[in-house]
């Protein structure tokens, strides 16, 4: 497999850790960017991609995403494969569940490149522009109200990575 570029955006902390989680299960395969200080020259020069951010508010994109996203565009994303985690917070905001992923994936100039679709079962929410088909477009977490879970769903997200980079 080759070296993953992992970039997150992250306010309060919790992006980051999701990505340095996902960045020890890649080992030395990976290499962990704030998107905040990325360019596109260094998102291009990686085959292999995740991108994280967070949902704030009702279902806004994290800040320094918010203000890259529209640089995505100008990235030939042929050849490469992208996986996407959001974080949210579905009991309080269940009508924007990780709308942040949702907003990412959206913005996307190539859909055919995703590849980490995650199940949305074992989650309690009522909308999500992250879900597709019954699934979500990339790893949904919630720290807030199944932090229990997050290692154990980044585990396997991972591992299901490892065979979709490939």
């Amino acid at each position: 497999m080759e070296t993953v570029g992992i970039f997150y955006g992250s306010t309060s902390g919790s992006t980051r850790k999701a990505a340095e989680k996902i960045k020890e299960l890649l080992g030395d395969k990976a290499e962990l960017h704030n998107i905040k200080e990325a360019t596109t020259e260094m998102i291009a020069g990686f085959s292999n991609l995740i991108f994280g951010t967070s949902a704030w508010g009702i279902g806004g994109m994290q800040d320094d995403w918010e203000d890259f996203i529209d640089s995505l565009a100008d990235i030939d994303f042929s050849g490469k494969k992208i996986a996407l985690f959001g974080l949210g917070d579905q009991a309080d905001y269940p009508e924007s569940f990780v709308d942040g992923l949702g907003t990412l994936y959206c913005r996307l100039p190539d859909k055919s490149v995703v590849v980490g679709y995650w199940p949305t079962k074992g989650y309690d929410y009522y909308f999500s522009l992250a879900e597709r088909n019954d699934q979500f477009v990339g790893l949904a977490l919630d720290d807030h109200h199944q932090k229990d879970m997050t290692d154990d769903r980044v585990k396997k997200w991972v591992a299901q990575l490892k065979k979709e980079f490939i």
